[in-house]
């Protein structure tokens, strides 16, 4: 036992480590590749041909948008029209994002504009120390190329009105979400006494000044769309000089990092644990299930995790779950041979002749964070689901498909948990609440693929700081690592038409 808990903390420490480091969805991915590579992953690009490049017994991953990656291992037996071992999970997270034009100011405070992006808890935002994150577009040797940034110090905040001047705070705390929701980056006298500020604006003017005398410029220049001292942090954290700027998309982050928690560390404290948890759960279950004994061999299958953006807001992007992604890389890769010399016309025929036959032997979990029950609200819960942190991944239903789990998925999900020794809870919604919804129907929709949809219990979903359990991102890894390393031969044993 004392084994297994150190292991558990182990598998805990790491998933902290991981989202610390990813404060956007840019930052997901980036981090996942480097899992990836480090676990000798190659990495394909969907704009190349892959005629010779993907063989049997190998490992691969692609991105697109640079916010959603999918990963696959070739088993060793693998067919044409052989199945799919899928765990899918999104990469993104409810936040608070700078607008396109974000410059503003108000009784001598510099401010910034902000978006809300997905179904956020925003009054949890409030009087948190914030900072940016996200992808920033620079000019480098005549082209323009992507650059990962995380400013690492809090320059955000969104006060909270004294209690003094709102008696009623305490009962009812609401606000303005377009006037009363914007941060506030500093003070304007501040910034026009500042010496240094002052050189890294008249930068910023020069530069933009120059670029007005080279060519026609469609948009307001950049220090009057967005706080001067804010493009000075960006080209800072890009290791570039502040002409070289040219857009962003930045995401408001919480600059405290996530924790362990609890008397006894059986808590992480964290932000964006929904979804960031899963789709490190579902990374760390395909490595760690090629660690395995005979990793690949005798595998008739192809193991896949696919870790989409965009869910938080409905999955319809060309990124998104309901987008072409996934399924032109079942297609792409359904008619695989597995020989490097056969013909890529021939390739692309084979694949979407045997691409029906593939889908139907597959199977998908839908990995999206569960409700864990809530001791002030336990009345919320349907009496018989409520549950428990660190008891295990918890499988959801409903019938009106919100979620795609039916029983023959419960079975199959079961006997992988029998032999990866993993506990399971169930969950339905009360009959009187209304339910959310994951990547699992709309994928199971477009693909024609079984489903199923399971996610760790937590509190707090969708606040900027939630609560998961520490033993549950070992569950979650040996139950996927167990579902790729058994899925072919459990598949086989439970009938469906």
């Amino acid at each position: 036992m004392v084994l297994r808990m150190t292991r558990a903390k182990s598998y805990a420490s790491d998933f902290l480590a991981f989202v610390n480091s990813s404060p956007t969805p840019y930052h997901v991915v980036d981090n996942a590749k480097k899992l990836l590579l480090n676990a000798g992953f190659l990495e394909l690009k969907e704009r190349e041909s892959w005629n010779g490049k993907v063989e049997k017994g190998k490992k691969y991953f692609l991105t697109r948008n640079g916010s959603s990656i999918i990963a696959f291992a070739v088993g060793n037996e693998w067919k044409r029209g052989n199945g799919f071992a899928i765990v899918g999970a999104h990469t993104d997270s409810p936040s608070l994002r700078l607008k396109p034009v974000s410059k503003k100011s108000s009784d001598g405070y510099l401010q910034v504009g902000v978006e809300l992006y997905g179904g956020g808890l925003w009054h949890t935002w409030f009087d948190r120390d914030l900072s940016v994150a996200g992808r920033v577009y620079v000019s480098e040797n005549g082209k323009l190329v992507p650059r990962l940034i995380k400013v690492d110090k809090p320059i955000l905040r969104i006060p909270t009105l004294a209690i003094h001047l709102d008696r009623e705070a305490n009962t009812k705390f609401e606000f303005n979400k377009e006037s009363q929701l914007f941060p506030i980056a500093g003070l304007a006298e501040e910034i026009l006494n500042k010496a240094d500020t002052n050189e890294k604006t008249t930068a910023i003017e020069e530069a933009e000044a120059k670029a007005e005398e080279d060519s026609f410029q469609p948009f307001a220049a950049m220090n009057e769309r967005h706080q001067p001292k804010v493009i000075a942090l960006i080209a800072e954290a890009a290791g570039v000089p502040i002409s070289a700027v040219r857009d962003f998309e930045l995401i408001l982050y919480d600059t405290h990092p996530s924790a362990l928690g609890g008397i006894s560390d059986e808590f992480i404290f964290s932000q964006r644990l929904d979804n960031q948890m899963m789709s490190y759960c579902a990374i760390r279950g395909l490595i760690d299930s090629l660690e395995a004994e005979n990793g690949l061999e005798g595998d008739s299958v192809i193991r896949m995790i696919s870790c989409f953006d965009h869910e938080e807001i409905g999955s319809e992007s060309a990124q998104g779950a309901r987008s072409s992604l996934l399924p032109s890389i079942v297609k792409r890769l359904s008619g695989l041979s597995g020989i490097p010399s056969i013909d890529a016309k021939e390739e692309a025929i084979v694949g979407g002749r045997f691409y029906e036959e593939t889908a139907i032997k597959s199977f998908l979990i839908s990995a999206d964070m569960a409700h864990a029950v809530h001791p002030n609200y336990s009345g919320k819960y349907d009496t018989t689901h409520k549950p428990q942190i660190n008891k295990g991944p918890v499988i959801k239903i409903n019938a009106n498909q919100r979620y795609s789990t039916n029983s023959p998925g419960i079975l199959l999900v079961e006997e992988v948990a029998k032999i990866s020794k993993t506990p399971l809870q169930l969950f339905v919604v009360r009959n009187d609440s209304s339910c959310g919804s994951t990547i699992g129907p709309a994928l199971a929709s477009l693909l024609g693929i079984r489903t199923l949809d399971l996610g760790n219990p937590q509190l707090s979903m969708h606040s900027i700081r939630e609560t998961g359990g520490s033993a549950d991102v070992e569950h979650a890894c040996s139950l996927f690592a167990g579902f790729f390393n058994h899925y072919a031969t459990i598949e086989n044993k439970i009938f469906v038409d």
